[in-house]
């Protein structure tokens, strides 16, 4: 059923048609955001039509409640602006999403040709794409993930860099000032990393602050950077800023990823890979 149907089946129920017109600006704004709340996502012509507004207000309306942390703008409307929950450590987040990683990993390993020297961050969906390496020739993977080095050590047409670093238990990678350090030194054609909260307003955030310089330095690394992330990574924020989205080239997702966000991305100049 189109949203804005929905919509209006959802204010009639709980305010009355005639009412609509009455509100007050505040209560617009919480209408909105009770909305958007439910539903998840909301377009500016569907909330201008529904609330008998014009598109401009309703744009000042989803403003005032994005700098509020109440929604996330998003391209053409607005989404539902979730605060990301703490990871759990990366061998318990195998289960999760396992499908939608398979098959972004698979799509991001064909990003990948014979040659090319890459850097493969951490995480479960950046496994993925390490086990669709296989068929690769003269490939060198520069990682600081011991779980993505270890499913490449049985191919000797794939050369492995680990970089040196404090080990971060929880998600077996390199972290610090000597895994930055190695970086430094080293070059790579592109990078893949995962993240755990992406908002298209807040861009790639997370909350573990031991890591923040690291992932900058990853992301500095490559002139290409590619992001692999299932849809429920999208509309999150984490406590520190990792990186705008414009550092990002490419994005590999999944196909439950909202259409608003997609649009979003693509607008910012972001390719968007659908697996």
């Amino acid at each position: 059923m189109p949203i804005v149907h929905i919509c209006a089946n959802y204010l009639d129920k709980r305010l009355g048609g005639p009412e609509i017109d009455r509100l007050l600006k505040r209560d617009r704004q919480q209408k909105i955001s009770e909305l958007i709340t439910e539903k998840k996502s909301a377009t500016v012509t569907e909330l201008s039509r529904l609330f008998g507004v014009s598109q401009a207000t309703i744009r000042r309306d989803l403003d005032s409640l994005d700098s509020q942390g109440a929604i996330q703008r998003a391209h053409g409307g607005a989404i539902l602006a979730e605060r990301a929950a703490p990871e759990p450590p990366v061998i318990h987040r195998m289960a999760e999403q396992a499908g939608e990683k398979r098959r972004i990993g698979e799509a991001a390993a064909k990003l990948v040709e014979d040659g090319d020297t890459i850097f493969i961050g951490s995480g479960t969906t950046t496994l993925e794409m390490a086990r669709h390496l296989s068929a690769r020739k003269n490939l060198t993977v520069i990682t600081n993930a011991l779980n993505v080095a270890n499913c490449l050590v049985d191919h000797p047409e794939i050369t492995v860099v680990i970089t040196g670093g404090l080990l971060r238990h929880s998600e077996l990678s390199m972290i610090g000032h000597l895994t930055e350090q190695a970086l430094a030194n080293l070059r790579a054609d592109k990078v893949f990393i995962g993240m755990r909260a992406v908002s298209l307003q807040d861009g790639l955030t997370s909350e573990y602050l031991p890591e923040i310089t690291t992932d900058q330095a990853i992301i500095e690394f490559a002139s290409q950077v590619i992001l692999l992330v299932d849809h429920t990574k999208f509309g999150k924020v984490s406590t520190a800023l990792v990186a705008p989205l414009a550092s990002v080239h490419k994005i590999v997702t999944d196909s439950a990823t909202l259409e608003e966000v997609t649009e979003g991305l693509r607008a910012l100049g972001i390719d968007v890979i659908v697996a």
